[in-house]
């Protein structure tokens, strides 16, 4: 029986994170099937060695994970309930198993309660190539409308996640994370009402973005009849 190596880490403090992508103008989240129980999902996660930051714990989960480096990546709350973790009803199922992996005080120390540091990220799914992790069946990206009941508090974590990615997608105008490099006006649109799973009348849409005077305009996007192609956008330097 193998020794997890708990002695690395920082006892008691955890990264998860939420990863957004967005594709067929739908918001989603890349969540993994642990190969335990009958559908038990969660977000990808991981702890912090002793020898580096929060910071840089972050972008190496994100790393073994997602194989990307780089990308934008926002920590938006802590969660720290003296109960979590160590009252979760998914804890009785996860000890077992993970007690046939690793020895017994390992899966004690994996099991326990962890305060978490919540971050997400931004990424464009077409260059993301995900990482099943040790305990886990699959990856999936699923839609923001479409999220199972995931272990422990993630519901929760995603949840606060959403609510500060909207915040920041008018305040810190990320949106361009999500997109191509070049993109039209209507896919911007499109990625706003995704992403705030609301409509925007598209006339004043287009007018608060322009008028924010972030997006650089390029030539016009063939599509048939020169004049009635749209223009592309970039969000400039």
């Amino acid at each position: 029986m193998k020794k997890f190596g708990t002695e690395k880490y920082i006892a008691n403090l955890s990264i998860d994170c939420v990863i957004f992508g967005y594709e067929n103008k739908e918001l989603k989240v890349l969540i993994a099937k642990k190969k335990i129980g009958e559908g038990i999902w969660n977000l990808p996660g991981g702890y912090i060695l002793k020898t580096e930051s929060i910071e840089n714990a972050a972008n190496r989960i994100l790393k073994e994970r997602i194989n990307l480096e780089n990308i934008y990546l926002e920590q938006f709350r802590v969660f720290g309930n003296e109960n979590r973790i160590i009252k979760s009803k998914f804890r009785e199922l996860l000890l077992p198993y993970i007690t046939q992996k690793y020895n017994e005080e390992d899966a004690e120390w994996i099991t326990n309660r962890f305060v978490c540091i919540g971050f997400y990220a931004l990424v464009e799914i077409s260059k993301v190539n995900p990482q099943v992790g040790e305990l886990d069946e699959c990856v999936e990206w699923r839609s923001i409308k479409d999220i199972p009941e995931m272990i422990h508090d993630h519901n929760e974590i995603l949840i606060y996640a959403l609510e500060a990615l909207r915040q920041d997608l008018d305040q810190k105008l990320i949106g361009f994370n999500l997109l191509p490099e070049t993109f039209t006006m209507k896919e911007l649109h499109a990625l706003y009402e995704a992403v705030y799973d609301r409509e925007f009348a598209m006339n004043n849409f287009q007018k608060k973005i322009l008028d924010l005077n972030v997006l650089e305009r390029l030539e016009k996007k063939f599509t048939g009849a020169q004049n009635k192609a749209p223009y592309l956008y970039k969000f400039k330097k």
